[in-house]
């Protein structure tokens, strides 16, 4: 009997990790690609081809980008703590990676339909912080310490806006669950709506993944790439997969929260062999992370003292009158969902 309990144990064992392959090898492979995506859509707007060598139309770049830096040479500042420099990159990457846990892809097809998904996600997003902090501390260099620095007050401060513009998504909805929320606009999409307020979060998005023009590690004075200026090789990937995994992970939240996931308001979903809701909250995130790289390529840098007075002062105050207002209006017309 024990040893057919632990028979069973092994076999669930198994067939979890198959489940975990089969959501993080597409991730990965889309995070890779991601990376010829924006190289591609950035040539287009500086009128110029881009990689067009490595395979059909340059889209095995990635594996040859990926394949040169795993056989380049790890150099690690003498004086730096090695721990902390090493494990930075490793634990950016896995709480970027974990996020995927709780996404829902289809009606059903989720590792872990969690009821406190929104807070799971924000904890995670948090978490990102340290292995920020850490790799600027550790390296041991003034250049990336004061990088570290100014990314980790960019991604707390927009936290607070990103996390209030959320609020007014639960308030709507009363449920913390991915997928009641997109349940939830069956009728419309909280888009329409939330229009102002899907502005509010998609510019903190792009503050938290220190995208452009908020890309405040990097200094045009210091000519470095900032907390990660001393990490090279496979280390240096880590980072790089981190980035490219944030963004194509907060644009899948983007679209469950703003345009309703995997539903298309009125679509007849038939009993095919191709699961119809994957594909529509797959081309849904794709617009998300089409803005990401548009913006880079339109926007310039902002200055640190910039990015910081439009948060608190501008953003802070607005976002603020909307959780006021989102919820006065839902008791004003006896539609709140509480």
């Amino acid at each position: 009997m024990i040893q057919y309990n632990l028979i069973l144990n092994i076999i669930n064992i198994i067939i979890n990790l198959i489940d975990v392959l089969l959501v993080l090898l597409p991730v990965l492979l889309s995070v890779a690609f991601m990376t010829i995506v924006e190289r591609k859509q950035l040539a287009a707007h500086q009128r110029r081809v881009g990689p067009n060598t490595v395979g059909y139309y340059g889209v095995l770049q990635p594996f040859a980008d990926a394949l040169k830096l795993i056989l380049k040479e790890t150099v690690v500042p003498s004086q730096s703590n090695k721990v902390l420099f090493y494990l930075a990159p490793v634990s950016t990457l896995i709480f970027s990676l974990l996020g995927w846990g709780i996404i829902p892809f289809g009606e059903g097809l989720t590792l872990f339909d969690f009821p406190l998904g929104i807070l799971y996600t924000l904890a995670l997003s948090s978490l990102g912080v340290y292995g920020v902090l850490f790799a600027g501390w550790s390296a041991n260099s003034k250049y990336a310490f004061l990088g570290s620095l100014r990314s980790t007050a960019a991604m707390i401060s927009y936290e607070l806006i990103l996390s209030s513009a959320i609020l007014i998504i639960i308030l709507l909805t009363g449920s913390f669950n991915f997928t009641s929320i997109i349940e939830s606009q069956q009728a419309i999409w909280f888009i329409v709506p939330l229009l102002p307020v899907f502005i509010i979060y998609f510019i903190s998005i792009l503050a938290e993944t220190s995208r452009t023009p908020f890309d405040l590690q990097e200094a045009e004075s210091e000519l470095v790439a900032g907390f990660f200026t001393e990490h090279s090789s496979i280390i240096f990937v880590f980072f790089f997969l981190a980035e490219y995994s944030s963004i194509v992970l907060f644009s899948c939240i983007t679209a469950i929260l703003f345009l309703g996931g995997y539903n298309i308001p009125n679509l007849i979903v038939n009993d095919t062999f191709f699961n119809i809701q994957s594909i529509v909250l797959g081309l849904k995130t794709c617009i998300f992370c089409f803005m990401f790289v548009w913006f880079r390529a339109t926007l310039p840098r902002l200055r640190y003292d910039q990015l910081i007075e439009f948060c608190w002062l501008n953003l802070l105050p607005v976002v603020v009158a909307f959780i006021i207002l989102v919820p006065s209006i839902l008791v004003a017309f006896d539609i709140a969902p509480y």
